[in-house]
């Protein structure tokens, strides 16, 4: 891929892409600049146009929309760059949350890079991290993943891949699917800490904390409405990305070499990683791993 660089508020011969978050429930979220945003584009690009209606009424803006969403997404992009290449600035909106976070909007981005038109990004509400900052596990590193697979199997082959991550984990679940999926994720991470959120920015916004075991039961013994986020402590023994002289006194050289080959390295690449990552002599390292004089 060539490189290219965007000035966002440069001089342009084309419109703008803005990707303009809406709120996840509670509508005092939406920020003034994606509220002046939308007034000035000249077109609102919406996942659906209805839901959008609403939010454009209580803010008094009356600037045109257009359908944008997972449905019609190969035949409206190309139309889209189109209008952008003609010089006609247009904001892109999901019903909730960042655009392109489990949402329509990604497929559009890339084109609008292939064809030097600014994407400008606007910072706003996502349900990932909202939650993940109240829920009482590691905030950092964490590992959005979103939706899993719907068929069970599928579900599970990710879920034990993901069983290896040393990051705390963040998933989204629609309510219909939720208690399959907990029973899934007992299965395979076994009762780790974990935490649901629901109704994130609304009345009846609710977190629901411990063990997965315990997730399982509530989701057995109550009634399941709302989006779902769903928060899985990371493996502590799992992979984790070190930065220089971090692990040292929690794993030893060897250690350190050890786990890296068991996630997959080549026994030379891993003790040239470990030699960088704590700032030794890559041959010191081989020589102390293979016990050499």
């Amino acid at each position: 891929m060539d490189l290219s660089v965007q000035k966002s508020f440069a001089n342009h011969n084309t419109g703008s892409l803005y990707l303009v978050p809406t709120p996840i429930g509670n509508l005092d979220d939406m920020t003034i600049r994606s509220i002046n945003i939308l007034k000035d584009v000249d077109l609102i690009a919406a996942e659906d146009t209805r839901n959008t209606q609403k939010l454009l009424n209580h803010f008094d803006i009356t600037t045109k929309q257009i359908s944008f969403h997972e449905h019609n997404t190969e035949q409206r992009a190309p139309e889209l760059i189109e209008k952008l290449r003609a010089g006609t600035s247009i904001a892109q909106v999901s019903d909730a949350g960042m655009p392109s976070i489990s949402d329509p909007g990604r497929e559009l981005v890339q084109q609008c890079v292939e064809n030097d038109i600014p994407v400008i990004s606007v910072p706003g509400p996502n349900a990932g991290l909202t939650s993940l900052i109240a829920s009482g596990l590691k905030p950092q590193p964490f590992l959005f993943y979103g939706f899993l697979k719907r068929k069970p199997k599928e579900q599970v082959d990710e879920l034990e891949i993901l069983a290896q991550a040393y990051s705390t984990l963040i998933f989204y679940e629609a309510p219909h699917r939720l208690k399959k999926t907990l029973i899934n994720m007992q299965k395979v991470f076994g009762n780790r800490q974990a935490t649901l959120a629901r109704e994130l920015t609304k009345k009846f916004e609710e977190y629901v904390r411990g063990g997965i075991d315990d997730l399982v039961d509530w989701s057995k013994e109550n009634e399941i409405r709302g989006e779902f986020v769903i928060l899985i402590a990371g493996n502590p023994n799992g992979f984790k990305i070190m930065k220089p002289n971090e692990n040292k006194a929690q794993l030893s050289v060897e250690e350190q070499i050890d786990q890296l080959i068991s996630n997959g390295d080549k026994p030379n690449a891993a003790i040239k990683k470990v030699a960088k990552q704590n700032g030794l002599v890559r041959q010191d390292v081989y020589n102390q791993y293979h016990h050499l004089e």
